[in-house]
């Protein structure tokens, strides 16, 4: 009896460990955009905000410190299964990347001010537009059908046009992460 007692009060306990909800953490306020930093050197100021967006695994594309501009190439958003990649922030993002072929591209202002600079982030979020079914989802590598009088030896056809990228605008969880980023980088 006592050990049948036991045996339920673990399976209640194993069963409902994940759904117990955890430890939920206070919502940060949203930082301000852009971010005013104290510091005078700008070199240092400058390889501070290129280390936070390298921690993104966002390369850089271009970068021009008399402007105060940096800017990435595009990266394919992180799915579920990539926990390690910080450019997908958040459960709804990670499982929009997981569904859907999503990229994101990050711009930087680095602009002097007295006292420290301002540090602007913007980050655009693009869905991929498929105009046909592609040659890796099911039926999708396209036979021709009307074989009976051409000698074609090329029986694949390959997909001629480039998929397109369709903007969904800024992605303002991915801008106030490393909005936070870059605050704490700086407060050390």
């Amino acid at each position: 009896m006592i050990r049948n007692l036991i045996n339920f009060i673990m399976l209640c306990v194993l069963c409902t460990g994940c759904a117990s909800g955890g430890f939920q953490a206070a919502p940060t306020a949203a930082l301000s955009n852009p971010i005013q930093i104290s510091g005078t050197n700008q070199d240092v100021v400058w390889e501070r905000v290129v280390d936070t967006i390298h921690n993104y695994k966002f390369a850089i594309a271009r970068e021009n410190k008399l402007d105060g501009r940096i800017e990435t190439d595009y990266k394919v958003g992180a799915n579920l299964l990539e926990p390690w990649h910080g450019d997908s922030v958040g459960f709804d993002n990670r499982l929009e990347s997981s569904l859907q072929s999503i990229r994101r591209r990050v711009f930087v202002s680095v602009t002097p001010v007295e006292g420290g600079y301002l540090l602007g982030v913007e980050a655009f979020k693009e869905i991929e537009d498929v105009p046909t079914q592609t040659s890796s989802a099911p039926g999708g590598a396209t036979f021709l059908q009307d074989l009976s009088l051409r000698r074609d030896l090329n029986l694949v056809k390959q997909r001629s046009d480039t998929p397109g990228w369709l903007p969904l605008g800024r992605d303002p969880a991915l801008e106030q992460d490393i909005l936070d980023s870059l605050q704490i980088a700086f407060s050390n």
